[in-house]
């Protein structure tokens, strides 16, 4: 009688942190209230275990994980053009996220993955990219 309550119990615990777990949705956009070429929006500050679903809502974007800006032990990855693609962000850090084709228009993003020091932007990021990602570090450390 006692194995039945302890088996929910332990269940339920196991199974409640990735209930807790949220999905953002982002859209890449041609045009959106930044200007052109974004993601919108442009910066998140999510929990450890959140996922973020990358809609493709006009075509010809993707979202990609940008050398130099993806923290120690975090998985770089790719998403197909013009496809819907969700990843979870399990490490804690600052990922910068691009769209491959409209980089140097400065189609990037930042998420911040729990309580993470701001991050350090690649040298060889181009101007208009380097450009967005400095705004967003800075709205990340503003709390907005």
């Amino acid at each position: 009688m006692l194995l039945r309550p302890v088996a929910l119990l332990l269940a339920s615990a196991l199974l409640a942190p990735a209930a807790l777990a949220e999905v953002h949705e982002v859209k890449m956009l041609n045009r959106g209230s930044e200007g052109a070429m974004v993601y919108e929006p442009d910066h998140l500050h999510i929990a450890p275990g959140d996922s973020v679903r990358f809609l493709p809502t006009q075509s010809g974007h993707n979202a990609a994980s940008v050398a130099g800006l993806l923290p120690a032990g975090a998985e770089p990855f790719k998403s197909k053009l013009n496809q819907p693609f969700e990843q979870t962000f399990s490490v804690p850090g600052v990922y910068g996220i691009q769209c491959i084709a409209h980089l140097a228009m400065g189609m990037v993003m930042l998420i911040q993955v729990g309580d993470a020091p701001a991050a350090e932007l690649p040298a060889s990021l181009p101007a208009r990219a380097k450009t967005r990602f400095a705004a967003q570090l800075q709205k990340l450390g503003a709390g907005q």
